[in-house]
């Protein structure tokens, strides 16, 4: 059987991994800048077209930052940095395929349910007191769709940031944004407002009350009965 031929690689991929290794084993940390581009042309013996598609497939990854007139810079890891990498690839997936919605929407609702059972775990006073704020807000923006669907948003992160984990907040955030055709055509629905306030009241009772359970299944119902609406406007 013959072999497959080894492919050749260009130096600048192996000016990246060079830079790469450097950065993974702590030599360059986070946060601090990376050698000039003449001391990496000097280091690697190549020529500056290699290090600078080197350190801007490096930027494209997101592991470093460059900023006009200064050395490319090692980035500081964020969940909202990490998530927006993936952002732009997210909302091209979702116009082209439209299967994909579906998959997002289950990938919400069991995150959205898991965060309101922790969100009714770790709820206090004050935590509780914002979000009735929040749905207070949301019942003053009803007949505005665009505001009232803001207003939503707000009282979901609000959910999502009682849970406790950092990380929750910025993938429901970026969750949210992928979807927000799908979220215009609920509230558009007749009588969607109201039966959303009604479910999202019951949903912080629940939450206000530290029943787990009843939290993450008045979650459940509430995101599924919206899953099930939209695809009755998408058919009708």
């Amino acid at each position: 059987m013959a072999s497959e031929p080894i492919p050749r690689r260009k130096l600048y991929q192996e000016v990246q991994d060079r830079l790469l290794a450097r950065i993974r084993s702590g030599e360059i940390p986070a946060g601090e800048q990376l050698p000039s581009e003449r001391e990496l042309m000097d280091e690697y013996s190549v020529g500056r077209p290699a290090v600078r598609e080197a350190l801007q497939a490096l930027s494209r990854s997101g592991i470093v930052t460059i900023h006009h007139g200064e050395r490319a810079r090692v980035a500081v890891p964020t969940a909202e940095s990490l998530v927006a990498q993936i952002t732009s690839g997210a909302q091209h997936l979702l116009r082209s395929d439209p299967a994909a919605i579906e998959h997002l929407k289950e990938v919400r609702v069991f995150l959205e349910a898991g965060m309101a059972r922790l969100a009714a775990r770790h709820s206090d006073p004050a935590s509780v007191r914002e979000l009735r704020q929040c749905l207070d807000a949301q019942q003053r923006k009803t007949g505005d769709p665009q505001a009232f669907v803001g207003a939503d948003m707000g009282f979901h992160a609000q959910i999502a940031a009682m849970s406790g984990n950092p990380i929750f907040p910025v993938i429901l955030s970026a969750m949210l944004k992928w979807l927000g055709e799908y979220y215009q055509s609920l509230v558009r629905a007749p009588g969607a407002e109201s039966l959303t306030l009604a479910e999202h009241n019951r949903i912080v009772d629940a939450i206000e009350g530290h029943d787990e359970a009843g939290a993450e299944q008045a979650m459940r119902e509430h995101l599924t009965r919206a899953n099930t609406l939209y695809q009755s406007l998408v058919r009708n």
